[in-house]
């Protein structure tokens, strides 16, 4: 992978513009805004108090490619109500992270090290790590520069080989750039992009989901909350074989606790791939969501009963 991020890192296009400022959080929110800086870039999470001096390992919370913070915003109370502080991160080019001019630095290489500022200027020194998709590839690779910040980890339906029908279907509307017109169009699209993962949502679910996948647009409508040149360093990589991260997942999985949560329906985490992975860790957990593909929202109750167990677990 390290080559693989290299050859990435190597072609640079022209430089975007950083989003206009997002509206702040509704008042009354669980959470407070943290801030931190990187590269000059303003990057954001929610903050969650666990009370009691959080005096328990905290939680960071870390998303999937096109996500953001929001993904967490049920997942993440939960836990805090539990006595734990939880970081859910905006990874930069998402939520209300800055956007970064040289879109070949969105890789999980620059994802970790920013977690590791982050971990500095919250003053914590070692966590649980939750990432789903993309954010437990970030796990993965911390785990390999920075393993002492690693309490235990949950991967939230993502392997150390990423299936081609599931990446051929997210690169169909990665980048995309149109606004939509209203929130009941978000809707429509969230439905349309993921409407296999989650068969059961209702119309009220696909409206949520819209309000954590878009934001208002500059001139008008909504837009999806992320730099479309997210998409560069994928699209520079087409054609090239899908990066093995095995060393990566053996890095995080070896004298800790892991948990792998997998979607029943996944179209990126395959059988196969799941099968070899309890191989290579006996002692991982492992929970399997009925029902739902690519990625469970960590709300269900086979998520949320094998989370418990793991934090209950944890120091």
């Amino acid at each position: 992978m390290a080559g693989f991020l290299r050859r990435l890192r190597a072609r640079r296009p022209a430089a975007t513009p950083h989003p206009a400022e997002a509206p702040a959080p509704t008042k009354g929110a669980l959470f407070a805004d943290r801030w931190w800086t990187v590269d000059g870039l303003r990057l954001h999470a929610r903050d969650y108090a666990g009370g009691e001096g959080d005096a328990r390992v905290p939680v960071i919370c870390l998303h999937g490619l096109t996500r953001n913070a929001a993904d967490f915003e049920d997942l993440a109370p939960w836990i805090a109500a539990r006595g734990r502080r939880v970081l859910a991160v905006d990874v930069r080019g998402r939520g209300r992270s800055a956007w970064d001019p040289d879109p070949f630095r969105y890789h999980p290489g620059t994802y970790a090290q920013d977690v590791v500022a982050l971990m500095q200027a919250a003053g914590i020194s070692r966590a649980v790590f939750i990432g789903t998709s993309m954010g437990g590839i970030i796990a993965m690779v911390l785990a390999s520069v920075r393993p002492d910040l690693i309490e235990a980890a949950v991967l939230n339906d993502v392997g150390v080989r990423v299936a081609p029908d599931g990446l051929a279907r997210i690169s169909r509307y990665l980048g995309r750039t149109e606004p939509v017109g209203d929130w009941a169009e978000a809707a429509a699209y969230a439905k349309a992009t993921n409407g296999e993962a989650f068969a059961h949502f209702t119309e009220a679910d696909w409206l949520t989901f819209a309000h954590r996948l878009f934001e208002p647009a500059p001139g008008g409508g909504l837009r999806l909350a992320y730099d479309p040149q997210i998409a560069a360093p994928i699209t520079a990589a087409a054609g090239a074989p899908a990066p093995d991260l095995t060393g990566f997942f053996l890095g995080l999985s070896v004298g800790r606790r892991v948990l792998l949560v997998h979607g029943q329906r996944s179209d990126i985490l395959d059988r196969a791939t799941v099968n070899e992975m309890r191989l290579l860790a006996p002692g991982m957990d492992y929970a399997e969501i009925p029902d739902v593909g690519h990625a469970p929202t960590l709300a269900e109750p086979h998520a949320l009963q094998a989370i418990g167990r793991l934090l209950h677990a944890a120091g």
